[in-house]
């Protein structure tokens, strides 16, 4: 019984973590129409950012600054800022497809500088050196600390989501959708789509390093393989299984995609014949691609479509009357 308890609680931080990045995502794409096709590029500058700030010295590459948690968390959530605006400043002129593809370029150099500039982030050994939140206190971590450390991820999903609801309620969210359905018609009242754009993107992408930075921290590890493209495939699959725009979809979403991709795997190691498991990991790539497409096949809304928000005025035009 206790080792159910462990995983769930093991699986259940990871879902949070995701859905974290989902909802970031949801940001850019679900209210701003921003195709972000470089999603683990954001991802991985938080997690690498975290580490690197918070990290112990290592002799062959660059940290060591052992910086407090939340000041290394946050560290790797800026990281992920300022790459965010490095490449909204050259891309997001671009549009749909141009910008995915820019996006996916950005994500497939990023992970080859971690993987070859050893010196930066360790190469393909990836990150080690860091001390675990709490740990210490906890008497070496165990399942007291994923206990915690879950609560202490879950605490910043809550606050991240209702950030998001009331930035998407607001005129500010109101102005998003307006680019997102007419761009030349929000410019021709005055407004900047390139500012909100940017605005947008940045905010996602710092979201998602968060993300990044909470998971480098629960595994107190991060390597190349943890920034590969099948994580961005991933999130977007989240975020089209749920229904984009809508908040509650992200986080529906991300449970249904990584329950299903955990799954996946533990039925083809137990049931596949033996031979066949080393083609394990082709055929969950080939899962996650079917589910995108038999999603925007049989349902492109999503299981929980976006409900736009209507204002009071909105629903009684009459009181503006009297």
């Amino acid at each position: 019984m206790i080792g159910v308890v462990s995983y769930l609680t093991f699986f259940s931080t990871v879902v949070a973590i995701l859905a974290i990045a989902v909802l970031g995502l949801n940001l850019q794409w679900g209210n701003t129409g921003l195709f972000n096709g470089g999603v683990v590029a954001f991802f991985g500058a938080g997690g690498y950012g975290t580490l690197i700030l918070g990290g112990t010295a290592q002799p062959d590459h660059l940290g060591g600054f052992e910086l407090a948690y939340p000041l290394a968390l946050v560290g790797g959530v800026l990281v992920a800022a300022c790459l965010a605006w490095i490449v909204g400043m050259l891309t997001l002129r671009l549009r749909h497809d141009y910008l995915a593809i820019a996006t996916f370029g950005v994500a497939v150099a990023f992970e080859s500088l971690v993987r070859n500039a050893e010196w930066l982030a360790g190469g393909a050994k990836g990150l080690r050196g860091f001390e675990r939140p709490l740990q210490a206190a906890l008497g070496g971590g165990g399942f007291t600390y994923n206990l915690i450390f879950l609560g202490f991820v879950l605490s910043l999903l809550s606050i991240v989501y209702l950030f998001l609801d009331h930035l998407i309620r607001s005129p500010f969210g109101r102005l998003l959708r307006a680019i997102r359905e007419d761009e030349t018609a929000a410019r021709s009242l005055g407004k900047t789509p390139q500012s909100v754009r940017l605005t947008a993107f940045v905010t996602g992408s710092s979201i998602i390093g968060l993300a990044g930075g909470l998971y480098a921290t629960f595994y107190a590890f991060m390597s190349p393989q943890d920034v590969l493209p099948i994580l961005t495939f991933q999130i977007w699959a989240m975020l089209i299984v749920g229904g984009a725009g809508n908040n509650k979809g992200a986080l529906t979403g991300a449970l249904l995609i990584w329950g299903g991709w955990t799954a996946s795997g533990w039925a083809l190691s137990r049931f596949a014949p033996v031979d066949f498991q080393l083609y394990a990991g082709t055929v969950q790539f080939i899962l996650i691609g079917l589910i995108i497409v038999g999603m925007l096949l049989w349902r492109p809304q999503g299981l929980l479509p976006e409900r736009l928000v209507v204002s009071q005025s909105a629903r009684d035009p009459g009181r503006n009357n009297n």
